[in-house]
């Protein structure tokens, strides 16, 4: 008769501690929900805090020189040179944009011990202004920023773009040994190609070197420029295959010979 007011008891205990269990577990799992909102919240302001660091120097870049050339390394390469006609040469890639949209992507070919063999830039402007002035100065100061050597016409070349004028050092007999500099500018689309070759060893060798190199640089993305896609689909057409290094170079006429004709002068 004496155990009715224990079960009275143990059932009143239980009674008022299961609503405290409760509660407790409540404030647990609330607790943790709150603690992975806020830990999410920290990864994504890490993550954005990343991005804008990525992003930090090229835009620090354009604003301490709007008007200067700044090299990316996280854009893809939109043009490429078969390396069967540089047995032997380290080549280097580099892509410049201007603030204005302009895009420059540069070849650079070394030999042994580091020695420059040869460049190619592909020029695509945008809404920048393009100071080259003359051909010839444009590219004597790509080589000599003194600007101390002249250059002269050195004759034209034929290539899957067309004709394509190459320029030389003044100076004689030293100018026969020197590298040679080449230009060509098109108007639609806008596009320009421009550089110099030291490769060969005399300057028929060397007009090859430039003629092949040309025809061998292909078209990797064009992005939404479906004119320049266009350009390279129609130089492919005309693209002839190049004499490989040491090869005799193909005949020329009085305008496409090796020596620039006397009566055009200095440039």
């Amino acid at each position: 008769m004496h155990s009715f007011p224990a079960r009275t008891a143990d059932s009143q205990y239980r009674a008022e501690i299961h609503p405290a269990l409760v509660s407790f577990v409540d404030e647990v799992c609330g607790t943790l929900a709150r603690l992975c909102a806020y830990l999410m919240a920290l990864a994504l302001m890490a993550i954005g805090g990343i991005a804008l660091w990525q992003h930090l120097p090229d835009v620090a870049a354009m604003e301490s020189s709007p008007g200067a050339w700044s090299p990316t390394a996280r854009t893809a390469p939109a043009f490429a040179v078969s390396q069967f006609i540089f047995p032997g040469k380290t080549e280097t890639y580099e892509i410049l944009r201007h603030p204005e949209g302009g895009r420059k992507d540069v070849f650079h070919w070394t030999g042994a011990g580091g020695a420059p063999a040869a460049e190619l830039e592909i020029y695509r402007p945008g809404e920048e202004i393009d100071q080259v002035g003359s051909a010839a100065g444009y590219l004597a100061a790509r080589m000599d920023p003194a600007g101390a050597r002249e250059l002269e016409a050195a004759g034209i070349i034929d290539s899957k773009f067309g004709a394509v004028t190459l320029f030389r050092r003044i100076g004689g007999a030293a100018a026969a040994h020197a590298c040679l500099r080449f230009y060509k500018h098109l108007d639609e689309p806008k596009f320009r190609l421009s550089g110099w070759s030291c490769l060969g060893e005399d300057m028929p060798a060397r007009r090859a070197e430039i003629g092949c190199m040309l025809n061998r640089l292909v078209l990797l993305t064009a992005g939404n420029d479906t004119k320049l896609a266009e350009l390279f689909a129609r130089a492919e057409l005309r693209r002839r295959d190049c004499a490989a290094s040491g090869a005799p170079p193909l005949p020329a006429d009085w305008v496409m010979g090796t020596d620039d004709p006397r009566l055009r002068g200095a440039l």
